[in-house]
């Protein structure tokens, strides 16, 4: 089945689509795509380790989901969508910010993402897609900030980005009060 994304310019706006592995190949075509910060009411943070066979950072620590939205699709829609399929889960999304990246992944691939960063918290039990997750883990954010502080531990480039800037301008974000 052939997965298409949504190719952006700069502010976000629809240039096209693209095939989701095509947009990644070599430096990466800019397109539109989402991270899902998920936090249990302890605010705790859902971690994944992506599955083996994930083109671009297998193996890696990351966030709860990360996508792309379908053409057409709207972002905390897609985010929704995909937090049932990856991790079996519902919950509704709030958005916090997006920003730019550009990231290699060696000879492989690239991310050229307007990612769209959102938040939100589920105590229920997580049924992680073996497919897109190799295994999880709920961390604090001490815990997640000291693992963060070595540059060899394995997280995914837009998580290292995503964390630094939450914890700098989104302060409040993992408080569960503010969930709600």
């Amino acid at each position: 089945m052939t997965h298409n994304v949504v190719l952006v310019d700069a502010q976000d706006v629809e240039i096209g689509v693209c095939d989701k592995r095509v947009a990644h190949l070599g430096a990466g075509q800019r397109h539109r795509a989402f991270s899902v910060h998920l936090i249990d009411s302890a605010g705790r943070h859902l971690l994944q380790r992506r599955a083996a066979g994930k083109m671009l950072w297998p193996g890696f620590w990351s966030n709860a989901c990360c996508s792309h939205p379908a053409p057409g699709e709207s972002i905390t829609d897609a985010a929704s969508r995909r937090l049932r399929e990856e991790l079996g889960i519902s919950a509704s999304c709030r958005v916090l910010y997006s920003f730019e990246y550009h990231a290699h992944f060696g000879e492989i691939g690239a991310e050229h993402e307007l990612c769209h960063v959102l938040v939100a918290q589920s105590d229920a039990k997580v049924l992680p897609a073996t497919e897109e997750v190799s295994e999880i883990k709920w961390q604090t954010r001490a815990e997640i900030s000291a693992q963060l502080s070595s540059a060899q531990a394995p997280f995914t480039p837009w998580f290292r980005m995503e964390w630094q800037r939450l914890i700098s301008e989104h302060p409040s974000f993992d408080t569960p009060a503010l969930q709600a």
